[in-house]
């Protein structure tokens, strides 16, 4: 099969050029599928805060690669498959996501893991298997991926390891928020913590990650569900999704810490405590705030900053216990065709979570809206 060029649009697999500054639509090539690969039509995308941090990356980084193509939230269809894939055919419509789940690991045959030990021991580097890019721009040169999944592009090529099939009854905007922060947020709470009916919880962070843990923690019955975020308008926004309390660090007490504040709130500590930033000292924080004797605190957010973990063992030795929690401890390939069905059955609150759509062109204002504290996650439509 011929590598995908500009036919019939404007515009055919695009990459986004990133160093922090505007985004810039270009055309590229994209190889075929290898074997164990998937080519996929996006027929819609979003901006996760982890698009921000690659995208403002310096390019010193160890893991910046320059130019690359940003995205990693999309829904799509296949437009072809590689020798060896057996599990999608053309016409399916799947999710790609950044979390490799092979299905013949150790780690995968495991209830006990969402890794991957085949795959997901080690950095992506552009495809996860020969590590070389299928996308090449008009001069020829090599325009990486990202995370395994490029969705900011018309079509993109993943490994069959990071591909979810799905049901063709879903919503696209809403298959579209399962490939990554919400499925993180409601699998931390049910999957990572098994939130109970009547217990108290605190959330760290009010973006679509942590207002996904609050859906399903009200979901679950908890009794009080606390949100701590500097942006005082998350409070009302929160409403919506099960916030019954907030907590603003920049308004608390002079002489009382968010911990404090948090154990007046609730008796002694919240039963289960989730961060959703990616600040160790925050992370402190949240597990300063849980109850001693069975209080449990969920790392979900990514340190980005080497900072250590500082933590009172004396706690730990009380009962306390913290963990982390990678995509909300779900496999993708059987977890998320399951989130999908619960929400047609009524069973996932996902309404609310898509706060602005934007047609591809436009991908820029969705940044915008993100970086001014404006969106929760703005649907990036392929086709206007």
């Amino acid at each position: 099969m011929p590598i995908i060029r500009s036919v019939t649009r404007e515009y055919i697999g695009k990459p986004i050029r990133c160093k922090g500054e505007p985004l810039v639509i270009e055309e590229v090539e994209l190889d075929p599928p290898k074997s164990w690969e998937v080519r996929i039509k996006i027929l819609c995308t979003s901006l996760c805060h982890s698009d921000v941090t690659f995208w403002k990356m310096n390019s010193s980084a160890p893991t910046a690669r320059f130019p690359r193509i940003l995205g990693h939230e999309a829904v799509g269809l296949v437009e072809s498959v590689g020798e060896n894939v057996e599990e999608v055919k053309e016409g399916d419509l799947v999710v790609p996501v950044f979390l490799p789940n092979c299905g013949e690991c150790i780690d995968c045959g495991s209830t006990k893991s969402n890794n991957c030990t085949k795959f997901g021991n080690k950095p992506i580097r552009d495809m996860p298997r020969d590590g070389t890019s299928r996308f090449r721009d008009m001069k020829g040169e090599v325009v990486h991926h990202l995370l395994g999944v490029s969705s900011f592009s018309e079509y993109t090529v993943v490994d069959v390891t990071h591909v979810v099939k799905i049901t063709h009854d879903i919503p696209l905007d809403k298959a579209c928020l399962l490939s990554c922060g919400v499925s993180t947020g409601i699998g931390a709470a049910w999957k990572v913590a098994d939130v109970e009916k009547g217990t108290t919880v605190a959330i760290f962070g009010l973006g679509a990650v942590g207002l996904a843990v609050a859906v399903a923690a009200k979901q679950r019955g908890a009794s009080k569900i606390i949100g701590v975020d500097l942006n005082h308008d998350k409070f009302e926004i929160g409403k919506q999704f099960g916030i019954t309390d907030f907590v603003n660090p920049s308004s608390t007490s002079n002489e009382k810490s968010v911990s404090e504040v948090i154990k007046d709130m609730t008796n002694g500590g919240a039963d289960y405590c989730f961060e959703c930033i990616g600040l160790a000292s925050l992370m402190t924080e949240a597990f300063n705030s849980s109850r001693e004797g069975w209080g449990k605190t969920v790392i979900i957010g990514v340190e980005m900053h080497g900072s250590p973990l500082t933590l009172n063992p004396y706690d730990i030795l009380k009962g306390k216990t913290i963990t982390g929690s990678l995509f909300g401890g779900l496999k993708p390939k059987s977890d998320l065709p399951l989130l999908a069905q619960k929400y047609l059955d009524k069973e996932l609150n996902l309404d609310g979570f898509i706060s602005q759509e934007v047609d591809f062109k436009d991908i820029n204002k969705a940044f915008d809206y993100l970086l001014q504290g404006k969106s929760i996650r703005c649907i990036i439509r392929m086709d206007p």
